[in-house]
């Protein structure tokens, strides 16, 4: 299994997903300010990201993907360096932890897969926002609940999902995953596919 987030904000896998940032940001040709603008995160929290000296949440990497027009799987799948194929071994499936509410995401398909998938572990109580032009470039999007419960919050409209329950997603809008519980944790999985 490849870990990109450790404890620490300057362990390896941080400093890996910190200079894919700034790579993302480089071949754009954009400033700081620009992906700041087009992103809606801080010049300052960006700057604090490409250096290694802040360990990006999945809601900022959320906004960040958006603006780049990728995935956070694609994101963090060119951190690691994932080489693409047609077959994905679990012991090199990127793993990520997030470092505000330990939600831990594994990208499940090989890189450029159609669809992407990605199996999430939601820790009880925790809540992961994401705005709409995260899955602005997407086609289509559905959430497969495998155990526990998940609370989805689309826009306005909250769906309440059971372990079996799959929900396929209209266009893109300002979203949030939660798990309402207090002791058990939610698994689910998630398809992109991309425009």
């Amino acid at each position: 299994m490849t870990t990109i987030q450790e404890d620490t904000a300057a362990g390896p896998g941080t400093l890996r997903l910190a200079a894919q940032l700034r790579t993302e940001r480089e071949v754009r040709g954009w400033s700081i300010a620009e992906l700041a603008e087009r992103s809606g995160v801080s010049r300052a929290m960006i700057s604090k990201a490409e250096r290694a000296e802040a360990s990006p949440t999945a809601a900022l990497l959320g906004r960040l993907c958006g603006a780049f027009g990728i995935t956070l799987s694609t994101l963090l799948g060119r951190a690691e360096g994932v080489a693409g194929g047609s077959v994905s071994r679990a012991a090199g499936q990127p793993v990520w932890r997030d470092p505000a509410t330990g939600y831990l995401r594994r990208a499940v398909t090989p890189p450029g897969a159609e669809p992407e998938l990605v199996r999430v572990e939601l820790p009880p109580g925790a809540r992961v926002t994401y705005p709409a032009a995260t899955y602005a470039f997407t086609r289509g999007h559905a959430i497969w609940v495998l155990d526990g419960t998940l609370r989805f919050h689309e826009g306005a409209t909250v769906h309440d999902l059971q372990a079996g329950d799959c929900l396929s997603l209209g266009p893109p809008s300002d979203c949030a995953y939660e798990n309402p519980s207090a002791t058990t944790q939610a698994t689910y999985l998630v398809a992109l596919s991309r425009r």
